[in-house]
């Protein structure tokens, strides 16, 4: 590795809340405002990591959960790690696999150790506690590293939402000690507390305040993305990165949509990672500027033009693109996530450079009228 610094963060211009700037780390740098595709299993789905860095992808997302129940953190740790596993020499960020817990899993107990359950694959048994999440990630040798924590429904109870947002901080702290009980990980790696809370602005400040006293290399806006929708979101955006320090890295987990990551951008967030890109291509619907649309419908069966003249898959027309994913054939997933992932990077290029020029507002009201003029295109 290279004499980069192990974390460091410059903002080079604001615009209103929206900042853009830089990460630097060991493995590379991180132009933000960033998007990270997901690579969940070790692979960002039906593209090669080349492909993803062509696109202009800085770092990609891994998931703790799905690797460490398949080929397991052991394993990962004895052939290499995940970087040298998978192909991939630029920074990687895994999840604490807290969500995956609660979304996936059969029979989970949370306790204050943590969550014991059983893996969705054959049923085996496991305990992820806030200690042995930050030793999976050590093993997989992760670059960014996200505290363990627990995720309630928006639609829980006060009480359940704020004694989950207080169990959260606790192993947020336990999260920390483990981290930094790896001292050769540690050295070289960065670490993200998670603020919880759902849509409440009280819960949200305390679970702020308590994660700046621990102290974290960046803070993650956690618990949205989860069904309460995108004015809610917003909503909860107005005033959450606010409550974070202004000088860290600020990262929204699961978003999103492209209207939602620059109304996100708006509010000052500096981080997204989604699925929507690789899925949605793999299911036939394609990004672009006017709205989404399904590759599906009839009327691209003859349609000649490019998804967009710009996209690395310029080169196919509409028509073949709709013949391959109608045909189901492989080659229909790997264009369609291609030009996905082109278009979720040529966003964030469009984000960054709207602020450094001061015109971030103009940008985005011009994106949103052509993006939505037709309520999603043809989607």
């Amino acid at each position: 590795m290279s004499e980069a610094p192990r974390f460091s963060f410059t903002i080079s211009a604001t615009d209103g809340k929206a900042r853009t700037g830089t990460i630097a780390m060991q493995r590379g740098e991180i132009r933000t405002p960033a998007f990270m595709p997901v690579g969940t299993a070790a692979t960002v789905k039906a593209v090669k990591p080349e492909t993803v860095r062509a696109v202009g992808a800085d770092i990609i997302l891994g998931n703790t959960y799905h690797l460490m129940l398949r080929p397991g953190a052991e394993r990962m740790a004895k052939l290499g790690g995940l970087h040298g596993f998978m192909g991939w020499d630029r920074p990687i960020l895994t999840d604490s696999g807290g969500y995956q817990v609660m979304s996936l899993s059969e029979l989970t107990k949370v306790t204050e150790e943590g969550v014991a359950f059983r893996s969705h694959l054959d049923g085996s048994k496991h305990m992820l506690s806030p200690e042995r999440s930050m030793e999976i990630q050590r093993l997989l040798g992760s670059d960014i590293v996200m505290a363990f924590d627990q995720l309630v429904p928006t639609t829980a109870t006060r009480d359940a939402r704020a004694a989950a947002m207080e169990r959260s901080m606790r192993w947020a702290r336990r999260s920390r000690e483990g981290f930094d009980s790896g001292t050769g990980h540690a050295a070289c790696a960065a670490l993200f507390g998670i603020q919880q809370g759902a849509l409440d602005e009280d819960l949200r400040k305390q679970s702020a305040d308590a994660l700046i006293d621990i102290g974290f290399d960046g803070y993650a806006v956690g618990g949205l993305a989860v069904g309460e929708g995108q004015e809610a979101m917003f909503g909860c955006l107005d005033f959450a990165p606010d409550q974070l320090p202004q000088d860290k890295p600020r990262y929204l987990m699961g978003v999103g949509k492209p209207d939602d990551i620059v109304g996100a951008v708006e509010r000052g967030i500096d981080m997204f990672d989604c699925v929507l890109p690789t899925r949605s291509g793999r299911t036939g619907q394609a990004f672009t500027w006017d709205g989404p649309l399904n590759i599906r419908n009839a009327k691209h069966a003859e349609d000649l033009s490019p998804l967009d003249p710009e996209s690395p898959t310029a080169q196919w027309s509409r028509a073949y693109l709709h013949h391959l994913v109608k045909s189901g054939e492989i080659l229909g997933a790997m264009l369609m996530t291609e030009h996905n992932l082109w278009f979720y990077q040529r966003l964030m290029q469009e984000l960054r450079a709207a602020i450094a020029e001061g015109r971030l507002k103009a940008w985005a009201d011009g994106f949103r009228a052509r993006y939505t003029a037709l309520r999603g295109g043809d989607g």
